[in-house]
């Protein structure tokens, strides 16, 4: 792979949307890309859409799971190494199914995985800061909104 010139030209990006992923060989898989002369790595994550086909409302806690855990693979990764992280919003599963978890009811997922991601965790004093931002009282995380 080194002599292909591949790492020279693409940046790989890893994806992973489980709530609890392994987070070491996630950093192995990064030392391996380095190993082959990757200088750079994504990661991908999901604030909606990605736990299920006919799922119509967004579990917060499980895409802020998902992105703790991608926090704890950059604090373990070398730090030169990783060039960002990509949230990705899925809305359907294959061109032929319905939609899923439409923007509107997921706005709440995007607005806590963002802090998260800036803050480099979650705290009570987070959830707070985005219930006042979006106007809203009670942002429950591990339940459905109602």
């Amino acid at each position: 792979l080194p002599e292909s010139g591949v790492p020279q030209l693409v940046q790989p990006m890893i994806w992973d949307y489980a709530a609890d992923f392994d987070v070491e060989s996630k950093v192995q898989l990064v030392e391996k890309y380095q190993r082959c002369g990757f200088s750079k790595v994504w990661f991908a994550s999901a604030f909606k859409g990605a736990t299920g086909v006919n799922q119509s409302l967004t579990l917060i806690g499980h895409h802020l799971k998902n992105h703790l855990q991608w926090l704890k693979v950059a604090s373990s990764s070398p730090p030169e190494v990783l060039e960002g992280i990509a949230l990705t919003g899925w809305q359907r599963y294959d061109h032929f199914s319905v939609l899923c978890e439409l923007l509107p009811v997921a706005i709440p997922s995007l607005a806590i995985c963002l802090q998260a991601l800036k803050n480099g965790g979650y705290s009570e004093k987070i959830k707070e800061d985005v219930e006042k931002l979006l106007g809203m009282p009670n942002l429950e995380i591990d339940t459905f909104m109602r």
